[in-house]
């Protein structure tokens, strides 16, 4: 079927309506006229509308706006800091985790601030080692804790943690 004669289709059927409508409602002929007047306009507009945005290019993304879009930075996330995270919730729950996980990394970090910036070994001078870290923290990281008795019982408490990692933070 041609483009012609499916653009003619509805101004067809819409005066084949208006012959009808005039044929059973006499008196209503200039109600129906400009309805039907109405009508073949907003479908000639329709049909300018639909010609123009067919003529127009298809829009894409100018070069300008991509270089302008904020493309959002991956989350990446340090897998030391992750497996730190993990090892601190299993220590908040029981006391074998706490013991076998999250002790030895704090032990690990305890060993290498005294080291570092008192000069302290940790093994070697428990002494001075206890009295930079204070007893609750000195309690967890020493090398002879024994390991608990009974492996789900509770682990550390957070303000017991927090009060190590302060202690920690303060060396």
């Amino acid at each position: 079927m041609t483009r012609a004669l499916r653009f003619w289709r509805f101004p067809a059927f819409v005066t084949l309506a208006l012959l009808v409508a005039l044929a059973v409602l006499p008196g209503r002929a200039e109600l129906l006229v400009r309805l039907y007047a109405l009508v073949i306009a907003t479908f000639v507009v329709a049909q300018l509308l639909e010609r123009l945005r067919r003529s127009l290019p298809e829009r894409t993304t100018s070069p300008v706006d991509a270089a302008l879009a904020r493309r959002p930075r991956p989350v990446i996330r340090v897998p030391e800091l992750e497996k730190i995270e993990r090892e601190v919730t299993l220590g908040l729950t029981t006391a074998f985790d706490l013991h076998f996980r999250l002790r030895p990394t704090l032990r690990r970090i305890a060993y290498e601030l005294l080291r570092a910036r008192r000069g302290i070994d940790l093994d070697a001078n428990p002494t001075a080692a206890r009295r930079a870290l204070g007893d609750e923290t000195w309690e967890l990281v020493r090398e002879d804790r024994e390991p608990p008795h009974d492996r789900f019982g509770p682990g550390i408490r957070l303000e017991s943690l927090r009060q190590v990692v302060v202690s920690l933070e303060a060396l």
